[in-house]
């Protein structure tokens, strides 16, 4: 598509290593929750909710599998292709787009962390994996401003070293 030569090669690796990386943070507890405090607490990941969602409200499954685990990655693919001069940068808004689709499910989590809190029947506990889920999704929106800023300096001139 494009003749001149791909963005900056920092750029690129972030941005594959997130794409690798992402997936893992699936698996990782974003948080504990049980009935009462005297009972144990069960470890929630997203890949456990969506599971338990499914078999409880389809739509609510479709909507977080989306937020969680389709927008982030297609946002990260997205952007590679942008990188390596595969897709025109007239994506970056859209895939923009997806990084703010992702950070709602970090806002649906903790909405849900509130909620049951706020009930006092159960009790609800953030673990260390929200904290890692979100600095992907952030990792994610800053990879995207970094492409846009990238490719934005290199159409407004000639590519270094280019005479």
């Amino acid at each position: 598509m494009d003749q001149r030569p791909p963005l900056p090669l920092a750029l690129r690796l972030a941005t594959i290593a997130l794409l690798v990386a992402f997936p893992a943070t699936w698996v990782t507890p974003l948080m504990r929750a049980g009935l009462l405090p005297l009972f144990g607490l069960s470890e929630i990941s997203v890949l456990s909710g969506v599971q338990s969602l499914w078999r409880t409200d389809v739509p609510l499954a479709v909507l977080v599998t989306f937020l969680a685990l389709v927008a982030p990655l297609v946002k990260l693919l997205g952007l590679l292709l942008v990188q390596y001069r595969l897709a025109s940068p007239r994506m970056l808004p859209a895939l923009e787009g997806l990084g703010k689709l992702a950070m709602a499910d970090v806002f649906l989590i903790a909405l849900y962390v509130v909620l049951v809190k706020g009930v006092g029947l159960a009790t609800v506990e953030t673990a260390w994996g929200l904290y890692v889920f979100t600095g992907a999704v952030l990792a994610g929106i800053g990879l995207g401003h970094w492409t846009a800023r990238a490719v934005s300096g290199r159409q407004s001139g000639p590519v270094a070293g280019e005479g």
